[in-house]
This record gives C-alpha cells, structure tokens and sequence, in this order.
C-alpha cells in the first residue's frame, strides 16, 4: 500500500516536472548540467534528463513489484534525488538563460573553449621543454629538445589560427 502511494507520488512530481520543462525542454548547454552520479546522460538537454528519471521510476516499479526491498530503496532515493535537482533546475533557468546558445553557437563556443585548452597545454609543454634545455648538457640532448620546441612552436601557431577561425565564426553568427 505504501509502496503504490510512494510510486504514484513519483509519476505525479514527474509529471508535474513536465509541464515546468515543456518551454526548455529541448535547449542543448554548453555544460552539462548536473553531475554524472545523479543522471547518467550526456545530454544536456532537461527532456533528456526526464526520460532518465521516468526509466527510474519504471525500474521503481519493477523493483517494487518483485519485492526487492534493496534495491526499491536505492531507487526511490536517486529518483527524489533527481526529481528535486530538475525541480530546482526548472525553477532557476531564468538565471541560466546565459548557458543555452544557440545549437550552431554552443557548437563553437565548445570548440573554442577545447582550442583555448589545447593552446594552454601546448603552451605548458613548450616552456617545460625549454626549461629543460637550460639543464642538459649534450649537444644530443639539445638539438632533440630544440627540434620539440620547434615542433611545438608549428603546433601552437595552427591552433592560434583556428582560434582566430573559429572566433571569425563565432562574430559572424552573434552579430
């Protein structure tokens, strides 16, 4: 009795949660909005994040019914975890209104933050090299490390150019 009071509680809030998610249902982010222990998606998507928590509450149910205690009570857990982070996400999505681009937007936005990451790490490993050079002693040594920094210097030049590309894209699609 208490479990089929409990599971139609759950359809209810989730159904509720529906209609709340209904106008950005379908809005891609540019990151994901809640961590991968609660929802197992990678979307970023809040329709995406509802039909997981539906799959729960049918995995709720089937639990239920079998009588397999356990396992109904970590289930029911994770869903009201779920149900209330939708809820509060639903509820603030105003103030993320800055998160949710335009798909082609967020696409590039995307690609500019990993360019933007790619040169760091470039950048990172072209002074450690040449922090090494200033310590070897061979002439072997340092000829290899010069061909690495050269080589890096290639590197970090193209993805200076795509960084000026894709931020040429992205002028073009915000003006």
């Amino acid at each position: 009795m208490k479990s089929a009071l409990l599971l139609e509680t759950l359809a209810q809030k989730i159904d509720a949660l529906a209609a709340q998610v209904l106008p950005h249902g379908r809005h891609a982010t540019i990151s994901p909005r809640f961590d991968r222990q609660l929802f197992r998606t990678r979307s970023t998507q809040m329709q995406a994040y509802l039909e997981e928590a539906r799959s729960n509450l049918n995995a709720l149910r089937d639990a239920a019914a079998a009588g397999q205690s356990p396992q109904v009570a970590w289930l029911a857990e994770k869903l009201i975890d779920q149900i209330s982070a939708l809820s509060r996400e639903a509820a603030t999505w105003r103030l993320r209104a800055w998160d949710s681009p335009a798909p082609a937007v967020a696409k590039w936005q995307r690609k500019r933050l990993e360019h933007q990451e790619f040169e760091k790490r470039l950048a990172a490993m072209r002074q450690e090299r040449e922090a090494r050079l200033t310590r070897v002693e061979t002439f072997a040594q340092q000829q290899q490390l010069h061909k690495e920094i050269t080589a890096l210097d290639g590197r970090l030049r193209r993805c200076r150019e795509a960084l000026d590309n894709i931020e040429q894209v992205l002028a073009r699609l915000t003006r």
